[in-house]
């Protein structure tokens, strides 16, 4: 603490980032400031909320980087969380995924709805609301429009081009400027020229009747009635019909939501909602949010931002490159204050869920830290053995961060030097293949190492990592009752029982850790297993190497699915008639 103390002192008044690292080494924060000296300082003096309390508990050292303008280190910021997504930053994770309309561009190009945005030269319109509006959209411009439909050109006209949906470049020559005249009028009409096209086709449908072409005037009547149902079903919010982002935010207890109404050609067709911790003034983790908010795809920037009071719309400005305005009256101030509104409602709501996660997550491992005597365990990593009878051994490896599952970092094992069922030699190569990898890659190591065992399993992983590898990462065993569930707690050299309350939340946190590591372990085997008694009924089959086994397996997936096949069934897959042949032979055999 000393050390930090006298860095402390020597952080400058200017403006710029700053890296929180933990005793790793590892980054778990990354903040900014227009004063780093003032708000580096602030984590070590004065009383936190209980979260900024956790932050600062970890912290053992920091570093930063200045710059010039508080608009470099907005971007600077952006730049270091999405580079190292420290833990404690907000991390934008959005996993709804909007409909879009797009038009292609291909010689003959297509309409299509896509919920994925990508840099491909298409044009995009949305997102709608959800896909029944998207979709019809896209009937209704299919029937006033007609592009190509087939994703490849048939080899002769289908019902597209029979009932006036489609060209036919399949068939007929259609010249690129009738192409671009289809594009030019459908993009008109998403861009908000609808209006104008009903108008047109209003003026056709009279003066079709008036020459007495009533099949043409009823076609242009149903064309005009369809533009009124599906475009203009939605209450106006705002006349002049611009694409506009809408933000409000509210923050208590240290938590901030953020709600966003999107409007499209002046109707309100959707929200986005979003809850997470803060640990800097609200205002400057409102600036951060907005970056994030615009760096996914998902988030097409609008051509105007309407964001609340104590917002400075020129920062949003320059940081994000579209027009910015805090409105001041009518309308527009109504939709601000409305979203602000909901995002205080939201966060109330969501205030008694957070708190209820955090007795499961985080108030479960400063628990489990206190009853084994160890720092809070913020990364826990679990190791599981599975066999029958020594064949086809493996190991499973999950990870919880913070008592959540870490599924990306999981990882599966075949064991390899282990011969027959030696569970602790198994776990002293798994422990030493997963820790001398993480020390190679200077990769961060866990806080707690639980083995799903007793005292042998125990003293088998810290032989390892003690011995070996120089590492000093305590390591708990969780043994079973004679049904099978979590029953006791061990740690320490020799293993001594840790008393737990059944029913306290760090004790459901370890049997979820058990039962899931347990589950992903048993999982990888029946997989091995199922491979293994595949390529088992297929060796020495002539004409049956491992890419035809694949294959196989692929298909069929199990041995009794292969046995219940036919020779038809079994050809049709690759495999030649003569080895298909000698392997129905085989399963008859065995069977």
């Amino acid at each position: 603490m000393s050390e930090l103390k006298e860095k402390l002192a020597l952080v400058p008044a200017q403006p710029g980032c700053y890296l929180m690292k933990n005793k790793h080494g590892t980054i778990i924060y990354v903040g900014k400031a227009k004063l780093l000296r003032n708000r580096v300082r602030s984590y070590f003096t004065g009383s936190h909320d209980k979260k900024t309390q956790r932050l600062v508990s970890e912290i053992r050292d920091f570093e930063y980087i200045v710059t010039s303008s508080n608009i470099e280190a907005l971007l600077l910021e952006q730049n270091l969380i999405k580079k190292h997504e420290p833990r404690y930053n907000v991390l934008l994770k959005d996993d709804k995924s909007y409909p879009f309309l797009k038009i292609t561009k291909e010689e003959h190009p297509r309409l299509i709805t896509t919920r994925k945005v990508k840099k491909d030269g298409g044009k995009y319109f949305g997102p709608y609301p959800n896909v029944l509006a998207a979709n019809e959209t896209k009937k209704l411009l299919d029937r006033l429009y007609p592009l190509r439909k087939c994703r490849t050109l048939p080899d002769r006209v289908c019902l597209y081009y029979h009932i006036g949906q489609c060209l036919a470049p399949c068939e007929f020559d259609v010249p690129q400027e009738k192409n671009n005249e289809l594009v030019n009028e459908i993009t008109r009409f998403l861009n908000g020229g609808h209006k104008e096209i009903k108008e047109e086709l209003t003026k056709k449908m009279f003066l079709a009747s008036e020459e007495l072409k009533f099949e043409r005037a009823k076609e242009l009547r149903d064309q005009v009635q369809h533009i009124e149902a599906v475009m203009e079903k939605q209450k106006m919010t705002l006349t002049d019909e611009m694409d506009r982002d809408v933000f409000g935010y509210s923050y208590d207890k240290g938590w901030m939501c953020v709600q966003v109404f999107f409007i499209r050609q002046g109707k309100l067709i959707e929200r986005d909602v979003s809850l997470f911790p803060i640990y800097q003034e609200p205002e400057d983790d409102f600036y951060t949010y907005i970056g994030q908010f615009y760096l996914d795809e998902q988030h097409r920037k609008p051509k105007e931002i309407f964001v609340p009071d104590g917002i400075d719309e020129q920062i949003v400005t320059k940081f994000i490159n579209v027009k910015t305005l805090k409105p001041k009256k009518g309308k527009k101030k109504e939709l601000v204050e409305l979203a602000c509104k909901n995002a205080q409602i939201a966060l109330k709501e969501k205030f008694d869920l957070i708190e209820r996660d955090e007795q499961k997550t985080i108030v479960a491992i400063d628990r489990l830290g206190q009853a084994l005597n160890i720092d809070t365990p913020h990364r826990i990593e679990a190791f599981d053995n599975s066999n029958i009878q020594g064949i086809d051994p493996v190991s499973a490896m999950i990870s919880f961060l913070d008592g959540k599952p870490d599924k990306k970092s999981y990882r599966k094992y075949k064991v390899k030097t282990v011969v027959g069922p030696d569970d602790y030699e198994s776990m002293r190569e798994v422990v030493r293949r997963r820790y001398t990898r993480l020390l190679k890659e200077d990769l961060p190591l866990p806080d707690l190492i639980v083995i799903d065992g007793g005292k042998g399993q125990i003293s088998a992983a810290q032989s390892v990592l003690e011995d070996e590898l120089g590492l000093t990462i305590p390591v708990c065993g969780l043994v079973k009752d004679d049904k099978h569930r979590t029953s006791q707690l061990m740690i320490g050299d020799p293993p001594e029982i840790v008393p737990l309350k059944r029913t306290s939340q760090e004790f459901y946190l370890l049997q979820r850790i058990q039962d899931e590591v347990h589950r992903f372990a048993i999982t990888f085997h029946r997989n091995i297993r199922k491979k293994s008694m595949f390529s088992t009924v297929l060796d020495d089959i002539e004409g049956i190497g491992e890419k035809r086994k694949k294959k196989l397996l692929k298909h069929f997936g199990s041995i009794k699915r292969l046995k219940d096949s036919n020779l038809e069934e079994i050809v049709a897959v690759g495999i030649p008639m003569s080895s298909a042949k000698v392997l129905l032979e085989k399963i008859k055999e065995d069977s």
